[in-house]
């Protein structure tokens, strides 16, 4: 596989996309760094929280979640871009679509089959459309295309534009 199938993403883009979803990632995961701040605060010293089980999950869990908050960004962008979404609307609903596919199932299969607490599914759920109705909206805003008169309307769609359709 050749990387110029890959759309082009501006890398503007993909930074701030990191970093938002970066920050809504680490709401949700700041009860295990709140365990691993207990563990260093007990510790006698640095060498001995550094070895500890909560130091390297916590680790583990933060760098994790910067390289997927970086893919996201990148896939979101992309779809973006592929998609010729040029409004906030567009993107919004481009974004509920990604969380329709993406989280909404296992929402529902925590919420009615493993019978979690309602709030705790809501502010999952609230989280996950932080990372993808917000992130959509958050890149259409900054602009992810790296030519701005690329696609601009004329013709279509990225989409429309198939090699295999005789136009």
């Amino acid at each position: 596989m050749s990387l110029h199938y890959l759309p082009a993403v501006k890398p503007s883009a993909i930074a701030l996309g990191t970093i938002f979803n970066h920050t809504a990632e680490l709401a949700v995961l700041s009860p295990l760094f709140g365990t691993a701040w207990q563990r260093a605060k007990v510790s006698s010293t640095k060498e001995e929280f550094a070895r500890s089980r909560e130091a390297a999950g916590a680790a583990v869990a933060w760098g994790t979640a910067l390289v997927g908050s970086a893919l996201q960004a990148y896939g979101v962008g992309a779809l973006i871009n592929a998609t010729g979404t040029l409004s906030y609307r567009g993107a919004a609903y481009l974004g509920g679509l990604i969380f329709a596919a993406t989280s909404a199932p296992s929402f529902l299969g925590q919420w009615l089959v493993e019978k979690r607490a309602w709030e705790q599914v809501g502010l999952n759920v609230l989280a996950k459309l932080v990372e993808t109705v917000g992130l959509s909206l958050v890149l259409t805003w900054w602009g992810t295309r790296t030519n701005p008169f690329e696609h601009s309307g004329i013709g279509g769609t990225p989409l429309s534009r198939s090699p295999f359709r005789s136009e």
